[in-house]
Order: structure tokens, then C-alpha cells, then sequence
């Protein structure tokens, strides 16, 4: 069976589950979904309701990271699993403290009494800790990226676009750049194409839509 990969557009979770799908080549029907109208197919076989979630010929995968690991084993033809240790410890860093923080600061009103000056400064702190060999280098260990990037940029995405002016302005050139090298590439263009809302009367839509899978530049674009 074709795998089928339930979905939000926006989503940093569910988009870098989309970029190791696409980097490692492999075809999913994609459903596009309303996070407030979520269809009843995607809850019965993933009661907890969160995006991404991909059904597989072998059972369903909940979790936006095990869904790049996945992929990923399935086939990796640029080498992104090939990242120092601490490529984990970063990634561990960005989803614990430095998400926790952005939501504070982006949803504040969903918690009352938060600071989000205090939280944006908590994450940019983490930033900061990238920012110096970011400015050696294009991606976080080296001249091409690793799953250490793809798993972490969309929620540097979603933090930098709370206050664009602010991020903007910060003196950190290195993270800035990484970031938007991957904002001007071909891979998320092709992560980021618009789809309908899926009805369970659709005719399939298949993902990545291109036949050719776009590759990484060595430069750090992608071609």
C-alpha cells in the first residue's frame, strides 16, 4: 500500500516529517486536514489527534520524529543521518526548552501570568548557542545539512515569524542566513505546495507532487 500521511500545511511537526519524506524520496497519499474539524479516519487510527500521522503497510506512526526515522531508513540518499552526536543533543534542546519557550511566547494567552519577553529570551539563548558556527559554516556540522537541520529549522520558522521586525534585527547573521537559505530553497517549496482540505471522496493526492526529488546544494541551497 501507498502510506498515508495525515497532515497540516503549517505545522512545524508535520512539516519536517514532510522534509524527510521528500529527502528520502518515498511517495505518501497526503491528507491534508482542519485541525479543528479533524476526520474521523485520522482519529480512529491516531486517537491522541496531533499531526503528522502516517499509516504504513506495518502499523501507524504517531510522532513527527519517528516518522523522519522512518523515512529516512527507508532510504537516504544524502546521507542526513550522518551527524555528530551532538546533533541529538541539539535536536533534544530545540524540542524541549527552546519549543516550550516559543509557546509561551507565540500562544502567551493560552498562559496566564507568562512573561513572553522572558520566553523569547529563553529560546533565543538557545539560538545563540548555533549562531557562532553558523556563521563558519552553512549548516550546523558542516557544508551540507543532516537530520540535526531538518528537524529543528520549521520551529526556528515558527519563532522567527512571532516578530519578524525583532528577529530581523538580532546580530546573529549566522542563524539568520541558515535559516533563510532553507526559506529560499526548492525542498521547502515543495513541502510547503497548498492542498484542499482531504474529503474521504477525493481522488488521492500523492506527495512530493514533482517526480524529480529536488537535492541539497552544496553551496546550501537545494537543487
Amino acid at each position: 500500500m501507498t502510506p498515508i500521511l495525515y497532515s497540516f500545511r503549517r505545522c512545524p511537526y508535520a512539516m519536517r516529517a514532510r522534509l524527510a519524506i521528500v529527502s528520502a524520496g518515498i511517495e505518501v497519499e497526503l491528507r491534508e486536514v482542519a485541525l479543528r474539524d479533524k476526520p474521523q479516519e485520522m482519529l480512529e487510527a491516531s486517537p491522541k489527534g496531533t499531526v503528522p500521522v502516517l499509516i504504513t503497510d506495518t502499523g501507524v506512526i504517531e510522532e513527527s520524529r519517528d516518522v523522519m526515522d522512518w523515512a529516512l531508513a527507508q532510504n537516504d540518499p544524502e546521507g542526513l543521518r550522518n551527524m555528530p552526536a551532538e546533533g541529538e543533543d541539539w535536536i533534544a534542546q530545540i524540542e524541549g526548552p527552546f519549543k516550550t519557550a516559543l509557546d509561551r511566547y507565540k500562544y502567551v494567552t493560552r498562559y496566564p501570568g507568562t512573561d513572553p519577553v522572558a520566553e523569547r529570551e529563553k529560546a533565543a539563548a538557545i539560538l545563540w548557542q548555533a549562531d557562532a558556527a553558523l556563521r563558519r559554516r552553512i549548516w550546523l556540522y558542516g557544508e551540507r545539512p543532516t537530520l540535526a537541520d531538518l528537524a529543528t529549522i520549521t520551529f526556528v520558522r515558527q519563532f522567527s515569524m512571532v516578530d519578524r521586525d525583532w528577529f530581523g534585527a538580532q546580530d546573529w547573521s549566522g542563524i539568520q542566513g541558515w535559516l533563510y537559505r532553507f526559506l529560499a530553497s526548492e525542498r521547502f517549496t515543495a513541502i510547503m505546495e497548498k492542498h484542499a482540505k482531504w474529503q474521504v471522496t477525493d481522488t488521492p493526492v500523492l506527495f512530493p507532487q514533482r517526480k524529480h526529488t529536488p537535492r541539497m546544494h552544496p553551496l546550501g541551497g537545494y537543487r
